[in-house]
C-alpha cells in the first residue's frame, strides 16, 4: 500500500472534541486529509486548518450526503487514486483503513464498504440501530447486483472511477444507499470486509424512527429512477392482472345470475386503473431517464 495512493476524507459537525486526534492518527496513513465542515458552530473548521488538513467549509449544516458530496468534488480536484470515507465521531478505527483499500489496490473491487455485520463484528451495536440497519440494506439490496449486509455504512473506499462517474445529490444519510445504487447500475464492482466500530453508547443524534424513515424514502426514490421498469411496472402488472381478474369474474358472475357483483366490480375497476397509470409511469420514466442519460453521454 502506498500513502501517496489514499487521501481519507471526513464529513464533520461539532467535532471539535475529536477532530485533533483523528487527523493525527489519519496523517500517518493518508496522503492527505480532507475535512468537509458542515457548518459547525464550533472550532472543528479552524482545528482542522491548523493541522494541515484540507478543509472545506459550508455556509450552514446542509446534511451527511451534502458533505459527502463536497468530499468527492474535493478529491476529484486532488485527483485522488482512492478515497476513504472515515466518521469524525471517534467510531472508526484508523488501522481498518488497510481492509477497506486492500481490494481497491490489487483491482478486485471499485467500492469497498467496510462492515459492521461481517465475521460476527455486529455483537457491539445498539439492538435498534441493528434492526433499522438491516431493513434498509434488504431495501437497497433489491437494487444491487451483488448483496451486501451494511449499506449504511460511512466506512468506504472508492477507486478513481467511482469518483468521477458518479456525484451524489442527497443532501440526508440516504446518500449512502444513492451512492451503491449509481454504482451497481454502472457495472461497478462492490465488495465488503470486516470492520471494528467502536460504540460508546448511542451516540446518533438523529430519531431513529425519522431516520430511518427519511433514508427508506430516499431508496426508494433512487431505486424507482435507477429501475423504474422494475418499481413501477412490475407492481403495475399485479395490479392490472388482480383488476382484469375481478372484472372478468363479476362479468361471468352477471351472465348466469344477472347480478352484479359490486364491491367485486369497484375492485377490479380500481385495480386495473392503477395497474394501467403504473405501467404508463413506469415506460415514461424510463424513456425520460435514457434520454436524459443520452444527453449526458452526448456533453462529453
Amino acid at each position: 500500500m502506498k500513502q501517496s495512493e489514499i487521501i481519507v476524507g471526513l464529513p464533520a459537525y461539532n467535532e471539535e472534541e475529536n477532530i485533533a486526534a483523528i487527523i493525527l492518527e489519519l496523517e500517518k496513513i493518508a496522503s492527505k486529509i480532507i475535512i468537509c465542515n458542515d457548518g459547525s458552530s464550533d472550532s472543528t473548521g479552524k482545528i482542522a486548518e491548523k493541522m494541515g488538513a484540507v478543509v472545506v467549509n459550508h455556509p450552514k449544516n446542509m446534511g451527511y450526503g451534502a458533505a459527502i458530496r463536497s468530499i468527492f468534488k474535493k478529491a476529484t480536484d486532488l485527483n485522488a487514486e482512492i478515497l476513504v470515507t472515515f466518521d469524525a465521531d471517534g467510531q472508526h478505527r484508523s488501522e481498518d483503513i488497510h481492509k477497506v483499500v486492500e481490494p481497491i489496490i490489487n483491482n478486485e473491487a471499485d467500492l469497498v464498504i467496510g462492515s459492521r455485520f461481517l465475521e460476527s463484528n455486529g455483537t457491539n451495536v445498539p439492538t435498534i440501530r441493528k434492526i433499522g440497519i438491516k431493513a434498509i440494506t434488504q431495501l437497497a439490496n433489491t437494487s444491487l447486483d451483488s448483496k451486501i449486509t451494511d449499506s449504511q455504512s460511512g466506512f468506504r473506499a472508492y477507486n478513481k472511477q467511482v469518483l468521477s462517474e458518479i456525484t451524489p445529490s442527497d443532501y440526508g444519510m440516504g446518500v449512502s444507499n444513492e451512492i451503491l445504487i449509481k454504482a451497481s447500475k454502472k457495472g461497478f464492482r462492490i465488495k465488503e470486509v470486516p470492520i471494528t466500530i467502536l460504540y460508546e453508547g448511542d451516540t446518533s443524534t438523529h430519531n431513529p424512527l425519522s431516520h430511518g424513515a427519511s433514508v427508506i424514502l430516499s431508496t426508494m426514490k433512487f431505486i424507482s429512477i435507477e429501475h423504474p421498469l422494475k418499481f413501477y411496472g412490475i407492481p403495475g402488472m399485479i395490479f392490472l392482472v388482480l383488476g382484469l381478474g375481478f372484472l372478468v369474474w363479476t362479468l361471468q358472475v352477471f351472465s348466469v345470475s344477472r347480478v352484479v357483483l359490486t364491491n367485486a366490480a369497484l375492485v377490479g375497476l380500481a385495480s386495473t386503473i392503477l395497474g394501467t397509470m403504473l405501467i404508463i409511469t413506469a415506460i415514461m420514466l424510463y424513456s425520460l431517464v435514457n434520454v436524459v442519460r443520452e444527453g449526458r453521454r452526448g456533453q462529453y
